[in-house]
């Protein structure tokens, strides 16, 4: 088996404590602009590129090929970001149980640490701004082994977000990391899970202490579940001993 060189998480609910705000301030958007989804299917598509959110929302309520659908998912983009990031600006965030203890334990290692989000650049810089992790991050968001996060990935530094898996090779390509079987992800939707899957990484891994729970994961392809990030060491420690 292959050491692993690089641990990607997801930020809202796996690494960045969600209390289903992201949630509230898309149905808001929705409901100000017009757009009729439920809170399910708000949650069905927790973790993919918001824009594509709207779009796909937007198209199966006006209709595919409706002149409206674009005009329709400005508009409602708008409010989200401006929403959303009024949200953080006013109430911060705060990290996971088990995060920061994780992330220690990968610096001992000299394990690399990135964060890819469904978040534009702007929100996202936000949030690492108010937990203090942009510190040390260039302008490209690539930090040294000093920094507490290697590099931060956003949605929209990337042609196609999750599903698809162009954040964790993006990561890979800004670290030197090659070979994707020394890479772990681990996220707490759907979508964390199938773009481990299609980077073909060594562990792919389920939060179900996030927004879904271990029943909502369970038919996504993924290695494990864990109940939290505080699990995530003693797994790492197993896999190390494993190659000795």
């Amino acid at each position: 088996m292959q050491p692993i060189e690089l641990v990607v998480f997801d930020m809202a609910g796996t690494t960045v404590t969600d209390h289903h705000e992201v949630e509230r301030c898309f149905a808001e958007a929705a409901t100000e602009t017009g757009l009729f989804v439920t809170d399910q299917r708000i949650l069905a598509m927790q973790g993919l590129a918001k824009r594509y959110v709207f779009e796909t929302l937007w198209k199966e309520q006006s209709g595919e090929q409706s002149p409206n659908v674009q005009p329709q998912v400005d508009a409602s983009y708008t409010a989200f970001r401006r929403i959303l990031e009024n949200h953080y600006q006013t109430q911060g965030a705060t990290p996971t149980q088990g995060c920061l203890d994780t992330f220690a334990y990968l610096h001992e290692r000299g394990i690399a640490i990135a964060l890819t989000t469904g978040f534009y650049r702007v929100v996202t810089d936000i949030i690492l701004g108010k937990l203090g992790w942009l510190d040390g991050l260039d302008g490209r968001r690539v930090g040294t082994v000093n920094s507490l996060l290697q590099v931060s990935i956003a949605s929209d530094e990337v042609e196609r977000g999750r599903p698809y898996p162009q954040m964790i090779e993006r990561a890979m390509q800004l670290l030197g990391v090659t070979n994707p079987k020394a890479v772990v992800n681990i996220g707490d939707t759907p979508s964390d899970l199938q773009s481990g899957f299609a980077a073909g990484v060594a562990l792919n891994l389920g939060l179900t202490n996030g927004t879904h729970s271990r029943d909502q994961l369970d038919a996504y392809p993924h290695d494990l579940l864990l109940g939290s990030l505080t699990e995530l060491p003693d797994l790492l420690k197993r896999r190390e001993l494993s190659l000795t």
